[in-house]
């Protein structure tokens, strides 16, 4: 005690020391009170397993999240028939993961019915103005009929649940209902090319088929798949396949699935078919050509022998008269 003392009273005799020594002591109390409130402002090492929510209420879901000291966020919500009214369908993180105390969980919940929407007047429109007004809506196309007329790929009726929508109607439909369309196609009959879906997701199939005049055949799901993972699922099998001419309106089937490696196979099956079709379908269209053009060709060719032979037999006649 006596030497700490004698150096406490020489430390305090040099002021510069004394000075140098006071800033560090007080910059180590400043670092050491900013460690200890960042332990408690944190919970430094606190962890919380996050608790499986699906299939259960949002009260239910609530009570449990308090008891884990967690918060719940109503991130979104759909209408699945299946499940009741409330009912916790999705949520991330996702149950089993350890996050921090306090940590939010974003859930999905099931609403207790479907919402409804207003169906817009879309019949004058090109087909592909519809389907955008359509998809705006929270609408889809449930099918197109192809007619004759010379508002070649425009909307000439629409109709919605077997009822006329004109610009003074104000239909409600459930959201993601469909409507049907029909389109004019001049001479009464159109074809297009079958576009290559595989690897896409069904909305943007859906899509790309409407805008090309096709209607959605049957839809396969392998199994795992449900509306919440539905739009990570791919198409890996379509029929007919890509680049084979249609007719206006015919209908596409698809199937999906989650599975990459599935997914990979068909795709280079796919695309091996789909050069086949499109090498295929450019030698018919140029035999086609060719078989026009020769046809024409003899027809000029006929046009032009006529006239010779009505020439040459009047000749004929005049000489016989005189």
């Amino acid at each position: 005690m006596e030497k700490l003392a004698y150096y406490w009273k020489r430390l305090r005799e040099n002021r510069l020391a004394y000075n140098l020594v006071l800033i560090g002591a007080i910059i180590l109390a400043m670092a050491v009170t900013a460690h200890i409130v960042m332990q408690v402002g944190t919970r430094h090492g606190a962890r919380r397993t996050v608790p499986d929510f699906s299939g259960i209420k949002l009260d239910e879901a609530q009570r449990t999240a308090r008891k884990y000291d967690l918060k719940l966020h109503i991130n979104d919500s759909l209408f699945v028939p299946a499940y009741e009214g409330g009912i916790v369908l999705d949520q991330l993180p996702e149950g089993g993961v350890e996050v921090k105390p306090g940590r939010t969980v974003y859930i999905t919940i099931n609403s207790f019915r479907q919402k409804m929407v207003p169906v817009p007047y879309v019949a004058g429109r090109s087909l592909r103005q519809a389907k955008n007004m359509l998809e705006i809506a929270g609408l889809e196309i449930d099918e197109l009929i192809f007619r004759a007329d010379m508002a070649t790929n425009y909307v000439l009726d629409e109709y919605c649940d077997g009822r006329p929508v004109t610009p003074r109607s104000k239909i409600e439909a459930e959201m993601g209902s469909g409507v049907t369309l029909y389109v004019g196609v001049e001479g009464g009959y159109g074809t297009t090319v079958i576009p290559r879906l595989v690897g896409f997701p069904l909305k943007e199939a859906k899509g790309r088929l409407w805008e090309l005049g096709l209607n959605i055949g049957k839809i396969d799901f392998d199994e795992g798949i449900n509306l919440l993972n539905q739009r990570d699922a791919r198409i890996y099998v379509q029929s007919p396949t890509a680049e084979r001419s249609a007719a206006l309106g015919s209908r596409v089937d698809l199937k999906l699935t989650l599975d990459t490696k599935k997914l990979d196979k068909h795709r280079a099956v796919a695309e091996k078919q789909a050069r086949e079709a499109a090498e295929e379908r450019l030698r018919l269209e140029r035999e086609r050509a060719d078989s026009l053009a020769q046809a024409e060709f003899e027809q000029a060719a006929a046009g032009e022998q006529q006239p010779q032979t009505q020439a040459a037999t009047q000749t004929d006649n005049d000489g016989f008269f005189d």
